[in-house]
Order: C-alpha cells, then sequence, then structure tokens
C-alpha cells in the first residue's frame, strides 16, 4: 500500500513538473453534434445548439466512420468525401491555439447519410436548373436586346425614308406650283420622250425629234420651252423621283447642246416623279408610257396679240 502510494505521488509530481495537473487532458477533448452546412477544404461548418456557425477543422489523421448495429456500438471506415451537408454529425476532437476545434473522430448513421445523399441530390437539381434558367433567361435577354436593336434600326430607316418621301412630295409640289403659273401660255408644239425601266439616257430617235422641234420653236414669237420628267409607279418613290429629274435634265441637255435652244428660252426643268400617271401601271405597256419627258413649246398669250384672260 505505501508502494502505490509513492507510485502515485511520483506521478503528481511527474505531471506538475511537466504543467501538467491532473484532469487537464480529459478536459481538452470534446464532443459535439450538429448538421454539416457546408464543406471547404478542410473546415466544415456544423449548425449546433450552441452555435449555428461551429468550425470544424479535418486533418489526414481525422477518423470518419458509420456507426452500425442495433447498439450502434461498430463503425465502418468512411472517407471524408461522406461528409456532405445536411449530415447529422457526431465530432470529438480538441480546440486549438485558434480557439477551432480539430477533429480526431467524426461518426454519422447510415440513415442520416442517405437522407443527406439524397437533399444533395435534390440541391443539386435545383441548382443545376437554376443554372438552367439562368442561361435561358440571359439567352431570351440577348435576342430581347438584338430585336430591340434591330427594331430601332427599322424605324430610323422608316423616318429616313418618310423625311425623304415628304422631301420629294415637296420638290413635286414647287414644280406643279411653279408650271402652273404657265396659264397665260398656249401650247405650240409638243413632244413625248419614253424611256426604258431604270434608263436616263435620251435614245437617238428621241434626239432627231428634240432637234426638230428646237427648230420649229425659233418660228415662234416670244417662245418659251417646257420640260417635265415622269416616272412610272414601280419601285420607290425616292428612286422614282431621281430618274424623272434626270431623264427630265437629260433632255434639256438635248435641247440646249444639240438643239441650240438659248438657255433664256429654257424654263427649269420639272421632275415630277410617279405623279400625273398616264398609263396603268399594273401593265408592262401602261408603265412604259408613264416612263417619259414631255417638251412642250409655248407662246405667252400676250405676245399673240390675245389677252391673258381670255
Amino acid at each position: 500500500m505505501k508502494h502505490i502510494r509513492l507510485l502515485g505521488l511520483a506521478s503528481f509530481l511527474l505531471l506538475s513538473f511537466l504543467g501538467i495537473t491532473p484532469g487537464t487532458a480529459a478536459a481538452q477533448s470534446t464532443k459535439v453534434q450538429g448538421i454539416i452546412k457546408s464543406r471547404s477544404g478542410e473546415d466544415m461548418i456544423l449548425k449546433t445548439t450552441e452555435d449555428p456557425n461551429m468550425i470544424v477543422m479535418l486533418t489526414d489523421s481525422t477518423d470518419v466512420g458509420q456507426v452500425e448495429g442495433m447498439l450502434k456500438a461498430r463503425s465502418k471506415q468512411m472517407s471524408m468525401a461522406a461528409l456532405i451537408p445536411g449530415l447529422a454529425v457526431s465530432v470529438e476532437g480538441a480546440y486549438n491555439s485558434q480557439n477551432v476545434l480539430v477533429a480526431t473522430k467524426v461518426r454519422f448513421k447510415g440513415n442520416d447519410f442517405k437522407q443527406a445523399q439524397a437533399i444533395n441530390a435534390g440541391m443539386h437539381d435545383t441548382k443545376m436548373q437554376a443554372q438552367q434558367n439562368k442561361e435561358d433567361l440571359e439567352k431570351a435577354n440577348a435576342e430581347l436586346k438584338a430585336q430591340n436593336e434591330a427594331l430601332e434600326k427599322h424605324q430610323a430607316a422608316i423616318q429616313a425614308n418618310q423625311e425623304k418621301i415628304a422631301a420629294n412630295k415637296a420638290a413635286v409640289d414647287a414644280a406643279i406650283a411653279r408650271f402652273g403659273q404657265l396659264d397665260d401660255y398656249y401650247i405650240m408644239d409638243e413632244v413625248t420622250v419614253l424611256f426604258g425601266n431604270g434608263k436616263t439616257k435620251v435614245d437617238p430617235q428621241s434626239i432627231s425629234q428634240l432637234t426638230a422641234l428646237a427648230q420649229k420653236a425659233g418660228t415662234v414669237d416670244g417662245y418659251m420651252i417646257e420640260v417635265k420628267g415622269y416616272a412610272s409607279a414601280v419601285g420607290s418613290v425616292a428612286m422614282n423621283q431621281k430618274l424623272s429629274q434626270q431623264r427630265a435634265e437629260n433632255v434639256t441637255n438635248v435641247l440646249l447642246q444639240q438643239g441650240k435652244v438659248p438657255l433664256t428660252r429654257m424654263l427649269a426643268p420639272g421632275a415630277m416623279g410617279e405623279s400625273d400617271q398616264v398609263g396603268t401601271d399594273k401593265t408592262v405597256e401602261g408603265q412604259a408610257e408613264n416612263r417619259r419627258v414631255v417638251v412642250r413649246v409655248l407662246q405667252n398669250k400676250a405676245i399673240a396679240g390675245i389677252p391673258a384672260s381670255s
């Protein structure tokens, strides 16, 4: 008995010399229970009754196992990969100097593991569907943006076309108003020059007609020559307006250059566009009749000795 007491005293003195008091080693070990919230490398976050975000550190020596048997006395060695979110676990370990629990042993039940797997599978499907929904939404937004940009361009084109139409109408109205002031003139001669579809060049046969008209106009006292260009209604209004202008200008150039008509005897050529259609644009023949330039030799009624009001 005396020997046992001496041995106990020696052990106490040795522990005291090492700075360890009886019961300290046992106090360093702790056991907690909770549900895994997340895993990130060696760190595992547990939700416990005391701490909703308890940090547990896993090491290479951490013993992970699944308890088995009626009394849960046996354990099956498991990989750390089994420690998935949603799994209820029991952790044994000790706190380090940073007050983080370093796990030496982690245990969980088989049924809890299956339930956690099912939860994670559902969460995976949900995440996958959420990602797909996000991608679909981004694609739909991109398509909508492209459609809006195309719509804006289309509206800009419509606006530009409307402005061209308004400008063409203003030019035609001005020409009509200008030629409407010629009521005080007699029509002494007239020639109609026809053009091919989209063409503005005067053909040789029409040139001879124009030069003949110019010679005849020279015999009329105080004559003026009026030139009006027209186009069929096939194609855009802006293009037809331009065609009628070029046709009238080319005919005017023939009268000036080959017909030797003085510039003072020429009225400014008028571009009438699609106005005053003489044929139906539903037929090829009607379209051909509308692609024309009308040239008239005019004489002032006062010069002819007839009052302008008659």
